[in-house]
């Protein structure tokens, strides 16, 4: 009873997410006059009539079937312009985007149509009509970039653009996500049920997410052909668990094709290809097997080896019958006519089965034009009464211009030329034109516009400005004359005042203002004057520069002599290193060519003055590898933490050297400040800046008296620790490798932000070098794996132990516990191993289940996971890692729904490009291509 009670209320939180969905659906029937309710799916369809006010509505002769959206069509105009419809989207969540098209009977055209569509500036498709009778349907699945996406239709090669229905339909949690979604959108290119009852397309309601899923009875050609001998079909009426990663629709499962002779084969074309492609195959045994039969078979053709070497067991994948496995196949790159077969393995007893497959294309998302200049035009379009400017949509550039600007081809697009010449624009010209840099002309004349000319002096490729005949007023401001490309100015009948600019009068440009009263040329004894003074005022300062330059430098000689006195007394170490002339290639030796005291090391203290402030160092607060940590107070007030070396062999007074050095000359918000230190009676102590709040250790695995972080504390610091590492890889010159990244290196000060500390092991990264040989140090449970093989050190080796602190934040556990993942795993193989399931609740911390955002929490997982790669070159690098922590930030933000523990795993589940058959590479898009990585 309490096992029916739990599916009980996981099926009711899954209908309710569907309800849900449906009540998010946009339908728009293109070319209708009317909203309506299609009876036989319930769903509410309105007309584009207000959305789209250009082209005229057409009825449909002969439309398809008894669907009420294809009775009519808007057809659009034959012209150079695009024609684009808005839909309202939710940032960074996931939509399948469907535009369809049927045209009907040719009647009178000559030729059918063929345009294009594009969704914003990506080119979605080229939409060519063959078959009057059939309902050509485009589907894009996206992670919505803005708060709206415009879907446009333009560039007819022939006939009159058209198109029948525009929808929108929202996905649940993290279905169809992908590693690539920022740079890539997913074009559906075939989504096939196998073994399907009737020819009939299935959707919504079947699917709740209103898919079109084809069925392989379909008799379009070459659709799917080439089945193999022995191919029989066979369904069920019980229900499957289809709670996965896609949630495909149970009456898709319910059907398949089993291949008795040991071979299951087909060939369809897929639009587009060749191509990189996503791909799923749906299994799911609905046959009742006897106790000695055993369905397992290969992937044979297209042969992956990622994939093709790995044996599909559906009983043990699903863990049992009549449950759904969907292995992905995440980036594989199929042909045109894709030819594809399973086939049995030797102890299989039976053949191969098939329920559905999905596959769908990478398309690169394009660039949209520049938002700076779009800013500019949405501002100038505001003070346009014009009812032709309304009608401008989509972006400003792509796939064609808007009819008065003109757009430069690189990428981003960027704004060269406005021409809105007597365009009845009124108000003031918007003071965002200053950051339209690309701009080359800019024509503005016989308007209303008023106030004064905007900041225009980054504008450095502006060659003519048309501004005549407005009521624009204020002075000509100086740098007009100075724009480097300038060639035409046209300022006439306005209301300037003031003086004009000299560089404006030598004839280089071409200027015209007649018709401004109080504008005037400089008087000729003025100019005299000018140019008097500031000659004078230039030999005064050269003589002044170079009196207080002599003046540096004799007292700069003095203080070096009275400094090498002082230093010999009280700082050995500073005279060793000075007094050394032994070529190093160790910490010893920091900057090219010199010594870290020749570079403004932080400043020495005595050894009497910090037994004082610790009160004879009676206040431990902590130990590390380097030694015993104290706390203590200057006579200033300053609160320190006071580090003092364990013993003085040479590798730790190497290590001494090297975290003065390298403290004394790096500084950011995110490092702990290193205040002084003192080398004096055989001691080497460290004094840093103390911090309130301690480790992030004890914070997350000490005292339970402690209150424990929540989800914004722990990425607000991961935040802080990957900017202070990402400083460290690439703001010093040669970057720096700290080689000790752990939670306990991570300190956080009384406002709870983060700074990394220990620099005990951290070594220099040479220019010309990629890695660090050196001996294998660092901590248990955070040392990169590939380190411990190659002693090779590089950047990414601090990414692999970020990798693992941002676990900790997760989970709230150790890198290493018997107790919580047993004597032979670790933190790392234990979240790898969840989120191979597409299960992250599991390894989430308890504390903060019901307080925390789903989505926030895969962004995390996710780049955590590519940390702790094997190798090292599929590692990110901390820039990318900072970027992923600022999303999951924006996201945990951006909205009040949380998940808690009660949610089903299914609703929670998804899988990243580590779930497939076997793990791969990520692939490389260094070429703005995906190919699969070499293994």
């Amino acid at each position: 009873m309490v096992l029916y009670s739990h599916f009980l209320v996981i099926y009711l939180l899954f209908l309710s997410s569907v309800v849900s969905q449906v009540t998010e659906f946009i339908s728009i029937d293109c070319g209708s006059t009317s909203n309506y309710t299609d009876p036989s799916t319930g769903l509410a369809w309105i007309s584009d009539i207000g959305i789209m006010n250009n082209g005229k509505s057409v009825k449909v002769e002969n439309p398809s079937g008894n669907w009420m959206q294809y009775r009519t069509r808007r057809d659009l105009p034959i012209d150079n312009k695009k024609y684009c419809y808005n839909l309202i989207t939710k940032e960074r969540r996931r939509y399948l985007v469907r535009a369809t098209f049927q045209y009907g009977s040719l009647g009178s055209e000559a030729s059918y149509p063929k345009f294009q569509l594009y969704l914003d500036a990506t080119l979605w498709s080229t939409v060519t009509v063959l078959d009057a009778s059939r309902v050509y349907a485009k589907e894009m699945i996206i992670r919505a970039p803005s708060d709206s996406i415009d879907v446009c239709i333009c560039c007819a090669v022939t006939g009159s653009p058209f198109i029948s229905t525009l929808e929108l339909r929202p996905l649940n949690l993290s279905m169809y996500a992908t590693d690539f979604e920022d740079n890539f959108f997913l074009k559906v290119a075939a989504r096939v049920n196998f073994g399907a009852l009737t020819k009939d397309a299935l959707r919504y309601p079947d699917d709740p997410y209103d898919r079109i899923w084809d069925s392989d009875l379909d008799r379009r050609p070459n659709f799917v052909v080439g089945a193999a001998s022995g191919t029989v079909r066979i369904n069920t009426t019980k229900n499957i668990e289809t709670r996965t990663r896609e949630y495909p629709p149970v009456k898709v499962m319910q059907t398949a094709v089993v291949g008795t002779e040991g071979v299951l084969s087909y060939r369809l074309n897929l639009e587009d290809f060749p191509a990189n492609a996503r791909a799923f195959a749906y299994f799911a045994e609905i046959q009742d097997l006897g106790p000695s039969e055993t369905r397992k078979f290969k992937l044979e053709q297209p042969y992956f080896a990622d994939y093709s070497n790995a044996v599909v067991n559906i009983a043990e994948n699903a863990n049992g019958s009549y449950t759904l496995y969907e292995p992905s196949y995440m980036n594989v790159t199929l042909n045109f006519v894709l030819s594809f077969s399973f086939v049995k393995t030797r102890d299989s007893t039976l053949g191969p089965l098939l329920n559905a497959i999905e596959i769908s294309k990478y398309q690169k998302i394009a660039a949209k034009t520049e938002w700076q200049d779009v800013m500019v035009l949405e501002a100038l379009r505001s003070i346009s009464d014009e009812s032709e400017r309304t009608n401008d949509r989509g972006d400003p550039c792509v796939p064609v211009p808007w009819e008065w600007v003109t757009c430069s081809t690189t990428t981003p697009p960027r704004i060269t030329k406005i021409a809105l010449s007597g365009k009845n624009l009124k108000g003031e010209i918007p003071p965002e034109l200053k950051n339209m840099e690309a701009l080359t002309e800019l024509w503005l004349d016989g308007n209303f516009l008023t106030g004064p000319l905007p900041d225009m002096s980054r504008l450095i490729d502006l060659r003519i400005v048309h501004l005549e005949n407005n009521e624009l007023t204020g002075s000509l401001p100086s740098y007009m004359g100075s724009l480097p490309n300038l060639q035409e100015l046209h300022i006439e009948n306005n209301s300037f005042v003031g003086e004009i600019p000299p560089a404006l009068l030598t004839g280089k440009v071409i200027f015209k203002y007649d018709n401004n009263p109080k504008l005037h040329k400089e008087s000729r004894r003025r100019m005299r004057f000018k140019l008097i003074l500031g000659t004078s005022i230039g030999v005064l300062a050269i003589l002044l520069v170079l009196f207080l330059c002599s003046l540096i430098v004799l007292r700069k000689l003095r203080r070096k002599i009275s400094n090498q006195k002082s230093y010999e007394k009280v700082c050995p170490l500073a005279d060793s290193l000075r007094t050394s002339t032994k070529p190093s290639n160790t910490a010893y030796s920091i900057a090219r060519g010199g010594h870290f005291m020749d570079e403004g090391v932080a400043y020495f203290i005595p050894l009497p003055e910090l037994e004082e402030a610790t009160n004879n160092f009676c206040k431990k607060i902590g130990k590390g590898s380097f030694g015993s940590v104290y706390y203590g107070k200057m006579k200033d007030g300053k609160e320190v933490a006071v580090k003092i070396m364990a013993d003085s062999c040479s590798h730790r007074t190497q290590q001494f050297v090297t975290e003065v050095a390298l403290l004394s000359r790096i500084h950011h918000r995110n490092l702990v400040p290193l205040i002084g230190y003192c080398e004096e009676e055989h001691q080497r102590i460290l004094v840093y800046e103390y911090m309130h709040n301690g480790t992030l250790r004890d914070r997350l695995h000490g005292s339970v008296n402690q209150k424990p972080l929540d989800w914004l504390t722990r990425l607000q610091i991961a935040h802080d620790a990957a900017k202070g590492l990402e400083y460290l890889h690439t703001g010093c010159n040669p970057g720096i490798i700290h080689r000790d990244v752990k939670s306990s290196n991570i300190l956080l000060d009384i406002n709870m932000r983060a700074k990394v500390s220990d620099f005990g092991l951290s070594r220099q990264a040479e220019e010309d070098l990629t890695h660090i040989s050196s001996v294998a140090r660092g901590t248990v449970g955070y040392l990169d794996p590939e380190y411990y093989g190659n002693q090779q050190l590089t950047e990414k080796s601090d990414v692999y132990s970020f990798g693992v602190v941002l676990l900790e934040l997760i989970s709230g556990k150790k890198p290493v516990s018997v107790e919580d993942f047993g004597a032979e795993l670790n933190i790392v193989h234990w979240a790898r191993s969840m989120i191979k399931k597409g299960d992250v609740i599991s390894i989430v911390d308890p504390v903060l289940i019901g307080n925390v955002k789903i989505e926030s929490i895969w962004r995390i997982a996710e780049v955590a996971i590519q940390c702790v790669e094997q190798r090292g070159f599929s590692r990110p690098k901390m820039q990318e890692i900072v970027l992923a922590i600022q999303d999951s930030i924006k996201i945990e933000k951006g909205g009040d729904q949380k998940f808690s523990s009660s949610s089903s795993k299914g609703q929670s589940s998804r899988k990243t490009l580590l779930t497939s058959f076997l793990e791969i590479e990520s692939p490389d898009l260094s070429n703005e291509c995906l190919a699969p990585a070499a293994r």
